[in-house]
């Protein structure tokens, strides 16, 4: 039996993918949970229609995530924090300020797509942080941590 998945499903396929499956377990689980829709011949043209749509918008996207990318990786970001005198920050920096940074410097940035090489920094210094603009896509950025 082929259907159409409508969600990622562990182990089977991406959303959008035509797979094949026995028929009980399409039957049973995946078309009444509302993960998959039978792969008829009507549902098979739309589905290739939405596809080709999709990948022009994708395109479209992904050359807009590029050039997002090149601009980051020339921005050095500074981040202000209240310094103790040993050197360590009160609280400490992580992704939500990085993100309010980035921001500020005009790019326009989701703090969960934002991966810091420690969780979170108590100390004054430089430091790396990678960027996930799209699947594919995905940039490292330089940020100081300096005292206010």
């Amino acid at each position: 039996m082929d259907v159409i998945l409508k969600t990622n499903v562990d182990s089977l396929g991406e959303k959008d993918e035509l797979v094949s499956v026995k028929a009980g377990y399409g039957r049973n689980y995946l078309i009444p949970q509302g993960k998959a829709i039978l792969a008829t011949a009507s549902a098979r043209k739309m589905h290739e229609e939405t596809l080709r749509q999709r990948s022009h918008k994708a395109s479209k996207m992904l050359e807009e995530a590029n050039a997002l990318a090149e601009k980051l990786q020339n921005v050095t970001i500074k981040i202000g924090a209240k310094v103790g005198e040993a050197g360590k920050i009160f609280g400490s920096v992580n992704t939500v300020q990085l993100a309010e940074a980035l921001k500020a410097e005009g790019f326009q940035v989701d703090r969960k797509s934002i991966k810091m090489e420690n969780e979170s920094i108590k100390e004054v210094g430089s430091y790396k942080a990678t960027v996930k603009l799209q699947k594919n896509v995905s940039v490292d950025i330089s940020f100081e941590v300096v005292e206010e």
